[in-house]
């Protein structure tokens, strides 16, 4: 059974939440703040996480930090109040999957909770197909109408990310966090060259589309 964490110190809102993903099959548990959070991810293996930003004892943005410094793929929903543009952009730069502000209808809660399990399923998985395009991450090959494309291993692995993660925007310094480790000589500018070859290579891949989002960075939207 899928298991949820879930991040909430407004105790009637988390109930909620965990009381209608119990509805929908998942296994739900709920704490009262990110510390409690990060202590339970220590007792347990979980496949999501949501969280709160605003938290007494751990705020959302330090469990996020913490999460991230020991897995990069568990996805990881923010449900906050917090609406601003500067708010998103640091959760996206630190690495939530999604960011829903309350108030919030639960439906579309549990259809986001949905989306994200299955595309890391598919990140999982280490195959992938959109379209007329194949990938295999384990084996580093991609074939567009069944011919190989021809992707260096960054370009490659940038895509497949893109893909795994549909409509969802990654920042240009994740991207470099991820995919440059420590390479000084790297900058945005330098993301923003690679994707102008994957938008070259691709451009007659029929399932997707790599999108700029101003201001953030990338992400590919599926036809």
């Amino acid at each position: 059974m899928v298991q949820i964490l879930i991040a909430e110190d407004d105790a009637a809102l988390g109930a909620l939440v965990r009381s209608s993903l119990v509805d929908h099959g998942y296994e739900a548990t709920l704490c009262k703040n990110g510390k409690e959070a990060l202590a339970a991810l220590g007792s347990k293996d979980y496949d999501m996480i949501l969280a709160d930003v605003m938290m007494p004892e751990m705020n959302g943005f330090d469990l996020l930090r913490a999460v991230r410094a020991e897995d990069r793929n568990i996805p990881f929903l923010f449900m906050t109040a917090l609406d601003d543009k500067p708010s998103k952009q640091l959760g996206f730069e630190l690495g939530t999957d999604d960011y829903v502000v309350k108030p919030f209808d639960i439906d579309l809660l549990l259809l986001r909770v949905g989306a994200l399990l299955r595309r890391a399923n598919i990140e999982r998985s280490r195959e992938l197909t959109v379209g007329n395009l194949r990938m295999n991450s384990e084996e580093h090959t991609a074939y567009l109408d069944g011919e190989e494309l021809p992707l260096t291993v960054r370009e490659f692995d940038l895509l497949f990310k893109l893909l795994s993660f549909p409509k969802r925007t990654f920042t240009r310094s994740q991207l470099m966090n991820e995919f440059w480790d420590y390479d000084s000589s790297a900058s945005s500018r330098t993301v923003d060259v690679y994707m102008a070859k994957l938008r070259e290579k691709t451009a007659r891949c029929d399932g997707f589309e790599l999108v700029t989002v101003h201001g953030l960075g990338y992400k590919a939207v599926l036809k």
